[in-house]
């Protein structure tokens, strides 16, 4: 006989409560460590292929993600041509500093350098130029008597051989560890470029996200030409310590490329996207040898 209508009601109700009762099984998805990374500015997820192939330039508002020095030799001059000077010098412990050497250790493995400073020489649009490039993955690219020693070499080999300066810079300044050996190397620094200059020679110094500190005030600044690429902060001290030290309240966008530019510091603000054609352009307003 066909079932009474209660029957299927509790029939219904029994599949019901059984089907809701019933546990499923969580499920998780493992995503690999550094697939993705947030951007600063407008906090999308990037995927990191889509960033490295776009030259650490997040595809979404623009924004300028850190690079190391390998990457910015590799974006900037003619593919083949780089020749490093110098990748032998290393750091000592001149002060006894507690952790310093694990530091340094620290440091040479994030960023692959025995250094925070990589130099050489290559061709760029088939020029062959002098450049060197500060590396914030290295103790945050801070200018130690080894990096002063490295630059100053660099622009001595620029004069000797009457090729053309450029310097990207990412710092977060003199390097504390090395106290007063540090401090030496502005004075060192900009005495070779003075040197440099008194030749007649062309130096083009490029700002990048950061460039403060004793680099700031030092070679960082006296480029012929100073360029700031986009998304950088560029002074002397943080915005934090300034803003405690003098207490007052800072302007919007201090220490932004583009409040560097309005104040006369910089010459040109770039796109890392046009900075290769626009270092090309300008080493075609000097003549070289």
């Amino acid at each position: 006989m066909p079932d009474s209508l209660n029957e299927r009601k509790e029939r219904l109700a029994k599949f019901k409560k059984t089907i809701l009762n019933k546990e499923e099984p969580v499920r998780t998805v493992d995503i690999p460590e550094g697939l993705f990374v947030q951007c600063e500015q407008c906090k999308n997820a990037v995927y990191q292929r889509v960033l490295d192939l776009n030259d650490g330039i997040c595809p979404t508002c623009g924004h300028h993600f850190k690079i190391g020095a390998a990457k910015r030799i590799q974006i900037t001059v003619d593919p083949g041509t780089f020749a490093e000077r110098d990748g032998e010098l290393v750091s000592l412990d001149p002060l006894g500093m507690p952790d310093y050497p694990q530091k340094l250790t620290a440091g040479a493995k994030a960023s692959g350098l025995n250094e925070a400073f990589l130099s050489g020489t290559a061709k760029l649009a088939g020029r062959m130029i002098a450049i060197g490039v500060l590396d914030s993955n290295f103790m945050m690219g801070s200018m130690g008597s080894v990096v002063g020693e490295k630059v100053a070499r660099l622009v001595e080999h620029a004069c000797e051989n009457r090729l053309p300066l450029i310097l990207f810079s990412a710092s977060g300044g003199a390097r504390m560890q090395e106290g007063i050996l540090s401090l030496m190397q502005m004075a060192k620094t900009a005495g070779a470029l003075a040197r440099f200059h008194e030749a007649g020679l062309f130096y083009v110094s490029v700002l990048t996200n950061p460039t403060t500190g004793g680099v700031a005030a030092s070679f960082a600044s006296l480029g012929d030409v100073n360029i700031a690429e986009s998304s950088s902060l560029i002074g002397f001290a943080g915005p934090r310590v300034i803003k405690q030290t003098i207490r007052q309240e800072l302007p919007d966008g201090f220490q932004t490329e583009q409040f560097q530019m309005k104040h006369g510091q910089v010459d040109l603000v770039v796109n890392r996207k046009d900075m290769r054609v626009t270092l090309a352009r300008l080493l075609q307003f000097h003549p070289g040898k």
